[in-house]
Parts: C-alpha cells; structure tokens; sequence
C-alpha cells in the first residue's frame, strides 16, 4: 500500500514553517503540523508546556507568529489541529504523543492571543471560516448587495471575514483546499464556524479556561460584546464592542444571560402546563391548556431546529450537554401530538390512554432540563461532565455485563424449562444481579437440583461481587479524572452555552412561543422581496418583544447604577470573582516600608537587566511589575546591608591591629 504523500513546506534556520499569510485554510494547518510533528516527540501534558522548560521548544514559533505572521485563520488551525491529534491519539500506536501535539497548539493559540489587543482577540476568536472560497473582491461587492439579505443569510453579509483582507483570499487563494489531501476535509469540518467554536468542538479545554479567551466569553456573556448593534435590512453581523449610545435595544434580546432567564421562565410555563393536562386528562375534548400545550411544544421544536442551522456544524450543536434532553423533548412531545390526534379521530380509548402514558414520560427530560441554569453554577457545572464521563463509561462496561448476563439466562431458561418461564426467569436473574442474592439461592433448587445451586454461585459471584466491585471502581476513577479538571470542565460546559446563545447568523430572534409568529409570513417568501420580508420580520419582533426589552432596560441602568457605585468592572460572567476596592494592606516589615539607597537601587537595576533571562517574546506573558520592583528593592536592601558589615568588619579588624 502506497503511503499517503505529504507536502514539504520551506522552514527558517530555526525550523519554523515560513507562513505569508495567503495560504489556503488546508496549507496553513498542513505547515503547522509538520512542525508539531517535528518538534513534539515526547508525551507531555498542558501543565508541562505552561510551567517547565518543555514549552521552551514553542518559544521561537510563539514568537515567529506573534511578530512575523498576520493570518486571520491562524487561531483557527491550531485549534482545529488540536482536534485533530486528538482524534489521532485514539488509534495511535504511541501513547501520549498526539495529545501532547494537541496541547501544544492550545499552548501556542493561547501565547499567541497574549501578544495581541482586545480587538485583535475578538476578531482572531469569533472569525468564521466561510463556507465556499471566494475572492476578497467577490466578498467586498457582495457584502454591499442587500438584496441577498434574510434570516439565514450565508452571503458574505452575514458571515463576511472579520478582518480586512488586502493581499488576497486567506482560504482558498493560494491553492484549492481539495489539492491537500491531509487537510481538505478538516476546512469542511470547520467551516461556519468560530475560531471558539472549533475549540468546543476539538475539546480544546485548557485553551477555553485561559484568561484573554475567557475574557471575550464573558464579554459575550453579559453583553459587552455583540454581534449585531442594530436593526435593519442592511445590518450585518459581526464582533464588536457593546456601544450603548449607538446600539439598537432590541439587539438585547441575543445577549446569553438574559437569554439563560427567559428560556427557564419558558420552561417552568411548560412543566405548568404539562402537568395540568396530565392531572385533568380529558379524553373526549380539547382543553385550553393542552392547546397551549401544543404551541409550546411546536414553538419548542421549532427553535431547536433553528439552533441546530445556526451551529453551522452538528458537532457544535452536539457538544452542549442538554441537546440530548432537547431532541428527547421534541420526540415524546410529538408522539403524544400524534397519537393524541388519532385518539381523538378514531374514538378508541386505548390509544388516548397510550398518548397520556407517553406524554408522562416528558417528565424524564422536562424536569432536569428546568434547572439547566445551575449548570452555569461552578459547583453544579463540575458535577455535569462527571454525570457525562461515568454514564459513558457505565455504558461501556454494561456490554460486559450483557454478554455474561446472556450466557446464564441461556443455560438457566434450558434448565428450568419446566418450571420456570423465559420471562420469569429473566427477572429473577436482574433482582440477582441488583443485590437480591438471596432470591437465587431460594430458586437455585427448583432450576436444577443438581446444576442449579453451583451455577446460581457462580453467577452471583461474577455479579454481587467482581462485575460490581469493578463497576464501583472504573466509576470512581471517572469521576476522580474529571475533578482533577473540574474547573476547565466547568468553564468549557459555560463557554459552549455562550457561544451556542450569541453566535446565531439570525437577526431577528423570536424567543419562544412568540417565534410562531413569523411562520404566518414566510409563505409572502414566495412574492415578496427579500428586504420587504425581513423589514415586517423586523418590525413584528419590536412589536411583540418591547414588554422585554423594557425588562432589560431597566435591569440594565439598574446595574449600571450598581456598578459604578461598587466601582464593579463589566466584561466578566458568573465564574469570575469579584475584586475588592480596598487596597492591599502591608505587614509592617514589610520589604515596601523600607528605603533603598537610590543609587544602589539603580546599579542593582541595571545588573538586574544585565544578568536577567534574554527578552522573552511578544507572546509570553511578561512578570507583574509589582514584583519585579519588590525584587529590586530586596536586592539594593541586601547590598546595603553587606556594605554596611563589610564596612564593621574593616573597623574591626583595624580596631584589633592597633
């Protein structure tokens, strides 16, 4: 079999890939991985890049990127090569060693970020790859043609670059991503789809609970980051600053928090409504709150249809936690419709009976996913993913437990044919195997007086005591993982809400049951121009919405008051602590409260600089100033004081000569 080809791409003396900042999406994630294929040979974690001299190898393509290259995708290959690895690692014959490349491109991502502005994150982490190549010329004309505008307009107006291009198209100018057979099918995997939100769907954790990325999450968190300001046929959507002086309030309504109050205010309407049809349960008419039922759930089923076009990719929408729960929703609630319909049409009883029976089993899903918002909690949020990991490991080892659970269901139905039913005996297996050992060796007679008794102690051994004890044990170390990383797996099941609620290319956003409402002009599609349809869309969200943007408002200047009476900072979401106004009281010997010689405070600087570590990069992370001046100070204290014994010393020494 003939091995796959791979290009070769030209490299400084220092063996950093040369990147001009034209290449195609494929080329530039096919240039740095070469180089992480190079420079990575060794299994290491985050951890080991972050503190030890392990990251001293990515300091020159660190600071290479930081100063020398300008490629708007750059953020984007590397987390999207992060994912990658990983999914190399899972088939790979050396242990460690992807996982270890995956790090080190969230390691680089994040130093790279560190050398860069506020605006410069934003646009580097809420760039979208676009979906086709296309010139940078094609993009400017057809960014200016309003007449392409819609709800989901996929046109460059709507998921137009970020940053200005002027020396070509950053995707496919260079050469097609088809030509590169390594990467031409990652570009597709990533496109629609935010430097952020590849690293939610590569599980780039460490990279999500890094402080600059954080920051732009919790900037679109509380709405100081936004992607549309305004309300018009012609606007377009694109990252920028909250401006409350230019920004239209009904842009409000997309901001995630609020978004997080509203849909748990639907959902407690929903459960409402659920159980009063359930405790009255008329099977021969139709009553108001089951017709407000069904709204619910269509207006339900409609927007979780509208999240999953506005992920762009089913791997985002399947990386938040509760879409399991959604879909479930949408399921039960339509069967219950349908079978509720022929119920009523055909006048049989057992089928309406059957229709309330399956609307109880929305209770399953419509409960827990009620209380969804404590997963923003950071108590609440750890203990999600360790729900997640140990279910999939429970499911992992429950085939185990079926294949032997199969075999002594076999011989036990073969040996107790003549007293025992198929049926019953299965159930008499599953108490054993819960913990009801009594109960086999009750039965182990009756199977087979000679059979019965050592093969029931065979199998209660495997169950009650190895398959449980070891069921006990893979559980207790998933959840010993995850809390080794309970704060990365918290702030990541937090991101992926946020960019879930505040990446969405509509620009009229109905919150449910009112999102039923554009359904009744969208057959005017068909007749009218696309600006006439999304100006009335326009106007029936100022009009049905107003009540809740009045709520914001107000909620807003009310905290705006607060703040700037605490002396509170924006720009931070639900994890982040607030600081104290008082300052930092000192010891009273402390090294602060005593005077340096300012001469000697200087020459101590200047050997300091001297004998210091070389200049690190743009893209390493420079020590607080406060620390270099206490290390300056103790240094000129500590050469005073040996001048000043040294100086004793000399008198003493000529004290005992004479």
């Amino acid at each position: 079999m003939s091995m796959l080809s791979v290009s070769r791409w030209p490299v400084n003396d220092a063996g950093i890939p040369e990147i001009d900042g034209a290449e195609s999406f494929a080329d530039l994630v096919d240039k740095l991985c070469q180089y992480f294929d190079r420079t990575i040979k060794l299994p290491h974690s985050f951890e080991d890049f972050r503190t030890s001299q392990h990251g001293r190898v990515l300091h020159p393509l660190i600071n290479n990127l930081s100063n020398q290259v300008h490629h708007p995708a750059l953020v984007s290959a590397l987390l999207a090569l992060k994912g990658h690895f990983s999914a190399l690692e899972e088939t790979s014959d050396e242990p460690g060693i992807q996982q270890a490349r995956g790090f080190a491109c969230e390691f680089v991502a994040w130093q790279f970020l560190n050398s860069l502005t506020d605006r410069d994150v934003i646009d580097f982490l809420l760039l979208e790859l676009p979906s086709n190549p296309s010139s940078a010329a094609d993009t400017a004309s057809s960014a200016l043609n309003h007449s392409q505008h819609n709800d989901y307009n996929t046109a460059s107006t709507e998921r137009e670059p970020l940053l200005n291009v002027a020396n070509g198209d950053y995707f496919g100018t260079r050469s097609d991503d088809a030509a590169n057979p390594r990467f031409g099918s990652l570009k597709s995997q990533c496109e629609n789809l935010s430097a952020l939100e590849i690293a939610a769907v590569g599980g780039a954790k460490k990279f999500l609970s890094q402080r600059p990325v954080q920051k732009v999450i919790n900037g679109l968190w509380r709405g100081d980051i936004v992607f549309w300001e305004t309300l018009s046929i012609n606007s377009i959507k694109k990252p920028r600053k909250y401006n409350r002086k230019q920004a239209d309030p009904f842009s409000r309504l997309r901001v995630p928090r609020y978004l997080k109050i509203f849909e748990t205010l639907f959902f407690t309407i929903f459960l409402t409504l659920y159980y009063a049809v359930l405790i009255r349960r008329e099977e021969k008419r139709v009553t108001i709150p089951e017709i407000l039922l069904y709204l619910w759930i269509a207006s339900f089923a409609y927007d979780e249809f509208a999240d999953w076009i506005d992920a762009g990719q089913t791997s985002f929408y399947a990386s938040d936690f509760w879409w399991m729960w959604d879909i479930s929703i949408v399921v039960v609630g339509m069967a219950f419709c349908i079978l509720r319909i022929l119920g009523l049409a055909n006048g049989k009883d057992d089928t309406t009976e059957l229709a309330y029976d399956v609307l109880g089993l929305e209770a399953l899903f419509l409960v827990p996913r009620i209380f969804s918002l404590l997963s923003l909690n950071p108590y609440f949020g750890t203990l999600i993913p360790c729900l997640k990991e140990m279910t999939k490991d429970f499911v992992k080892f429950l085939s185990l437990v079926l294949i032997l659970y199969l075999g002594f269901l076999t011989t036990f139905v073969l040996l107790a044919r003549d007293d025992f039913k198929p049926q019953e005996m299965s159930w008499i297996l599953i108490k054993v195997f819960f913990g009801s050992s009594y109960l086999g060796f009750d039965v182990a007679q009756e199977i087979s007086p000679f059979f019965g008794p050592p093969v029931m102690l065979v199998f209660i051994i495997l169950t009650n005591i190895l398959l449980i004890t070891s069921l006990i044990s893979l559980l207790s170390n998933s959840l010993s993982k995850i809390l080794e990383h309970a704060r990365d797996e918290y702030l990541f099941i937090y991101s992926v809400y946020v960019l879930e609620a505040s990446s969405s290319n509509r620009l009229t956003y109905f919150l449910p049951p009112l999102n039923l409402i554009p359904l009744c002009i969208r057959p005017f599609r068909l007749i009218l121009p696309s600006e006439k349809l999304r100006s009335a869309r326009i106007v029936l969200l100022k009009g049905t919405h107003l009540p809740f943007v009045g709520i914001i408002w107000v909620f807003e200047h009310l905290d705006m008051y607060r703040r700037r009476d605490s002396g509170l900072m924006s720009f931070s979401g639900p994890q982040t602590p607030t600081a104290s106004k008082r300052p930092q009281r000192l010891a009273v010997n402390s090294p602060r409260l005593l005077r340096a010689d300012p001469q000697a405070t200087s020459n101590a600087a200047s050997r300091a600089q001297s004998t210091s570590r070389p200049q690190l990069g743009a893209g390493q992370v420079e020590p607080d100033a406060q620390l270099k001046t206490l290390v300056i100070n103790l240094t000129a204290q500590v050469e005073a004081l040996t001048a000043i014994v040294s100086q004793l010393q000399e008198q003493r020494d000529a004290s005992e000569v004479a």
